[in-house]
């Protein structure tokens, strides 16, 4: 059975997309830590991150590395985190959240509560 992430990447699953390519996608977390949370998965179904083909993992990087930029030049911040848990889904992502202390990607605490319109209008800012 697909994933969650792959439902999403088929159109099966609507998603606040940020960016894409022929291997990658970038949308908003629904639960995010900081606005302008954003996953980035590959399109093909891979569980853990370190099962993916080298030349692809590098590539998810420098995919990564672009839609960080949308984020810090949208969302002010110190930096763009990147974190991989690879529990939640069994499908590879990375997590990119601005943050301005290490505090800002505790994820025992409480998730923002966006409405739909208010992700819509950040993927909308990050698209820009």
């Amino acid at each position: 059975m697909a994933t969650l992430f792959t439902r999403i990447v088929n159109g099966e699953i609507p998603c606040h997309k940020v960016a894409e390519n022929d291997k990658f996608l970038a949308f908003l977390d629904i639960m995010p830590l900081r606005k302008g949370h954003v996953l980035v998965i590959p399109k093909v179904e891979v569980d853990y991150i370190f099962d993916i083909q080298d030349d692809l993992l590098g590539e998810m990087m420098v995919f990564s590395k672009q839609v960080a930029a949308k984020i810090k030049s949208t969302f002010p911040c110190k930096k763009v985190g990147v974190t991989v848990i690879g529990l939640e889904v069994p499908h590879a992502h990375i997590h990119l959240i601005p943050i301005n202390s290490i505090n800002d990607m505790d994820f025992g605490q409480q998730k923002l509560q966006l409405s739909q319109d208010e992700l819509s209008e950040i993927a909308a800012q990050l698209r820009a």
